[in-house]
């Protein structure tokens, strides 16, 4: 792990070490996703448990307690996060043999559980090392189930000394009221048009312009999507949204049964937001390269039919992980889509 900053990033490190002459228990970043969150909370944990930080707060990464934050064995450090997550980096080969047993008889969880929460009890009562502090980073918050989220709250309202908690959200809607009653909340931002064109060029990704506008702005998300294989069938989904009929609604519904719904959602819900941009006079977000197509489509439909569409789509987005059948799912959505304009 490093402790560098994102190029954008810096503005609010500077804000957040205001925060260190009087640090709440708790702390809940939160902001777009795809931004580096969770990379600008961990840099925060490991310079509160650095043994010599540098200027400005930031961890120097040679001293012995940064050498075991970045292997993820700190003694005073936990990360708690959902299962389906823990293959992504450099954990423990004893946890990842245990994990992997584990994870060889059933998917592993998209929630926070329970007994995750519960086992931080331990973590919470046992001395710190060096007589330091505690830093538990909690990522995403809204993964938390709601035994979960009960359990931590009872954590939060009663705060073991010396334990700092780092939560992270993309969406504050989605976790308790009381929850965030009790955390100091600190809003991450999107960088500027600019700075997320310049990080993706720097990552070698081709065409980055359609990457970032695709992901709204979001530097880290638009690396990701560009890594992966979406790209042939994302196009053609956008080509009939771009040429809607039920012929191509058809044919796509079959064609992206394969494909994780919830992407497949999320481009649907993107393309009527622009949709709805156009209508209300604002620019296009999210697919400027489809501009006339857009335009076009925005001529023939009405207004309240775009907006109920759009939450059509976000309640779909909702279920999209668990529905009865894949292609019924898709042939539903892209039908009532090709509806606005019949």
């Amino acid at each position: 792990m490093s402790n560098t900053l994102l190029p954008w990033q810096n503005d609010s490190w500077q804000q957040l070490q205001q925060l260190r002459e009087r640090l709440p228990h708790a702390i809940l970043f939160y902001g777009t996703e795809g931004i580096g969150k969770t990379a600008f909370a961990e840099a925060f944990a490991q310079s509160l448990l650095c043994e010599a930080p540098l200027a400005e707060g930031h961890a120097c990464g040679t001293c012995a307690s940064c050498g075991w934050f970045s292997q993820y064995n700190h003694p005073d450090y936990r990360r708690v996060r959902p299962e389906i997550l823990d293959g992504e980096d450099g954990d423990a080969e004893g946890d990842a043999e245990e994990k992997k047993s584990a994870k060889a008889s059933k998917a592993p969880s998209k929630e926070i559980k329970i007994d995750q929460i519960r086992a931080l009890a331990d973590f919470m009562n046992v001395s710190t090392h060096r007589s330091g502090m505690r830093v538990v980073v909690l990522y995403p918050a809204e993964a938390l189930n709601t035994a979960a989220a009960n359990s931590l709250l009872k954590t939060l309202e009663e705060p073991p000394p010396g334990t700092m908690f780092l939560l992270v959200a993309n969406r504050l809607d989605r976790l308790l009221p009381t929850i965030l009653s009790r955390c100091r909340k600190f809003a991450l931002g999107l960088p500027t048009h600019a700075q997320g064109l310049q990080w993706l060029q720097e990552q070698g990704v081709k065409n980055p312009e359609v990457w970032l506008s695709e992901q709204g702005g979001a530097p880290l998300a638009a690396f990701q999507a560009a890594q992966g294989d979406s790209r042939e069938v994302m196009d053609e989904l956008l080509r009939m949204l771009a040429q809607p009929g039920i012929d191509g609604a058809l044919k796509n519904a079959e064609r992206l049964q394969k494909t994780p719904l919830s992407e497949v959602v999320g481009w649907v819900q993107r393309w009527l937001y622009d949709l709805f941009c156009l209508k209300s006079g604002t620019a296009i977000r999210y697919y400027p390269r489809y501009g006339k197509e857009l335009a076009a489509l925005a001529a023939r439909v009405d207004t309240l039919a775009v907006a109920s569409a759009l939450k059509s789509v976000g309640d779909r987005r909702r279920i999209a992980d668990h529905p009865l059948s894949a292609r019924l799912f898709l042939e539903e959505m892209l039908l009532e889509y090709s509806a606005l304009f019949a």
